[in-house]
């Protein structure tokens, strides 16, 4: 396929010293390893900063923090952030637009990472189709690095969407935590279940954490606004109030909690610890490549907010694990012998009912107030839309006749933005030209980045600020800053500490370690941080 040639291309092409004047003031270091966590605010090591003491505290005191990191684009979810960090590029380059978008050819909605020709590699007794970076047309930093280097790839997470964005097209450990309950990888990067991984399990099994109860790890007080304030919600008969049981080992109710609780965190960073030893990461006469995305943050933020205790817990329980597998890296790898980036996928909204000139805005009344603008022009009985989320896709052949007839188009245009939580609907053509990446209006700019020839919508859909397309929670997706907005740091082996309020990108850690490791990435979007690197 097209993208597996332009990865080609790019492996047999990236041995390239990215720059001789970095590469020749520091020793190349024996380990890189990226931390991703999913839905962690920019602004979150700051307002909660009383509660950090360990991992967290560690990187933000003695490493490079860019306080003002951000996204530049429109849809800050999963997929896209975690593809933007591990290929240093934008999405309207890396073609990962979304968690998933509507398939012209099959009709369907279509997940990221799907890939109906590869198979699920379970470390269970399950298997079905896999996963893979088939729709990823950039190489990651990781894809890169186990070309040229013949390093060793071992990438992490509770969602395939995050590791496989991470690796890329390959690697020698590339594992997520599947639908049915079990570890698994798929046969784009291993044929059959991980030899050292497998024994790994049977000391290890998730099961483990049955019958315990999350309670709060510090005192009440120590936290920050209510408990189970308006709009929080728990999964599987939770509550929104402290305790939150697990249950039985093995239930499905067990899974469910266990998937919303820092439980899920810990249990990765001992498996980060694992693949550190039993791959021998760092350790032998090469530069590895280590890859963990903790999940939690995520799923607890979309269902108690980000001014929730759960949220705050999180935060304290992944303080500890971060600073746990610091520990390990300098016991097993050397303290001056790994370099290591942080940043998150995305941030996240506050919960409507908990702030004011907020609310929700059901995708059904778009799409209805859509379809009444354009049926009268159009004839028939319609629907006219094929499908709609965040975007809209017409049926075959109807945004081309909306085109033809610019007064209804903007008659569906209008019918939208009157609603009360939509902020502006932008067109295709608005936003498909290079000019418009670069344009003086920043919806238009961000909608530009996000944007990619046939897989992108007609429309898209920005809501109002603090508004929600989604019914219950919150969620994240839009170009506010609360969403935009992401830790970007950089710590360890060449790395020079400081706080920086220049402006940055978590795209630009990609680019930056390729420049410490001597490989080139081949189109970049990202820049090097010249001023976290250490010249002496």
């Amino acid at each position: 396929m097209k993208n597996h040639l332009v990865v080609l291309a790019a492996l047999v092409a990236c041995f390239v010293p990215a720059s001789g004047r970095v590469q020749a003031q520091a020793a190349r270091p024996k380990l890189v390893v990226f931390v991703v966590v999913d839905q962690m605010r920019g602004d979150y090591p700051v307002r909660y900063a009383s509660l950090l003491e360990h991992g967290l505290k560690r990187l933000t005191t003695k490493g490079a923090w860019y306080k003002n990191g951000a996204y530049p684009y429109l849809w800050t979810v999963t997929c896209v952030g975690h593809t933007t960090i591990g290929t240093g590029t934008l999405p309207y380059r890396h073609g990962m637009i979304g968690n998933a978008w509507y398939d012209r050819t099959s009709e369907k909605a279509t997940a990221c990472n799907a890939d109906p020709d590869s198979t699920e590699v379970s470390y269970a007794t399950s298997s079905g189709a896999g996963d893979s970076a088939k729709w990823m047309l950039q190489p990651t930093l990781a894809d890169i690095m186990h070309g040229a280097l013949q390093s060793r790839v071992a990438t992490m997470s509770i969602k395939a969407r995050s590791a496989i964005g991470l690796a890329g097209h390959g690697g020698d450990f590339v594992t997520w935590f599947g639908d049915r309950n079990a570890w698994e990888t798929s046969n784009a990067f291993s044929k059959m279940p991980v030899s050292w991984f497998v024994g790994y399990l049977k000391g290890n099994p998730v099961d483990r954490d049955g019958d315990k109860t999350w309670e709060r790890t510090l005192p009440a007080e120590r936290y920050q606004y209510e408990d189970d304030a308006p709009g929080e919600r728990g999964d599987a008969g939770w509550n929104a109030k402290f305790p939150h049981p697990l249950g039985r080992a093995g239930d499905k109710v067990y899974y469910q909690h266990w998937l919303q609780s820092p439980f899920a965190d810990d249990y990765l960073e001992e498996m980060a610890e694992g693949a550190v030893d039993q791959m021998h990461l760092g350790t032998q006469d090469r530069t590895d490549f280590l890859g963990v995305s903790f999940s939690m943050l995520d799923a607890v933020g979309h269902a108690f907010g980000p001014r929730s205790h759960e949220v705050q817990d999180v935060l304290v329980r992944l303080d500890r694990s971060i600073g746990k597998l610091l520990d390990h890296l300098d016991k097993k790898v050397g303290a001056g012998n790994y370099v290591l980036a942080l940043s998150a996928d995305h941030g996240v909204a506050d919960i409507p009912e908990q702030v004011q000139n907020a609310g929700r805005q059901p995708i059904a009344s778009v799409r209805a107030a859509i379809e009444a603008a354009i049926k009268p022009a159009l004839g028939g009985d319609g629907p006219f839309i094929a499908y709609a989320a965040n975007e809209v896709y017409f049926k075959p052949g109807a945004y081309d006749r909306l085109k033809a007839n610019p007064s209804v188009l903007r008659a569906a245009i209008a019918g939208a933005e009157a609603l009360p939580g939509i902020a502006r609907v932008l067109t295709a053509d608005q936003v498909s030209g290079a000019a418009a990446r670069t344009s003086h209006d920043p919806f238009i700019r961000a909608a530009a980045l996000s944007y990619y020839p046939g897989r992108s919508g007609d429309l898209m859909l920005i809501p109002k600020e603090n508004w929600m397309l989604s019914a219950t929670g919150t969620n994240h997706g839009s170009p506010y800053p609360y969403d935009q907005r992401v830790p970007v740091l950089l710590f360890g082996a060449g790395i020079l500490p400081g706080v920086h309020e220049d402006p940055a990108s978590p795209a630009d850690l990609a680019v930056t370690i390729a420049s410490m490791v001597g490989v080139h990435l081949p189109s970049p979007d990202g820049h090097v941080l010249t001023s976290a690197l250490n010249k002496r």
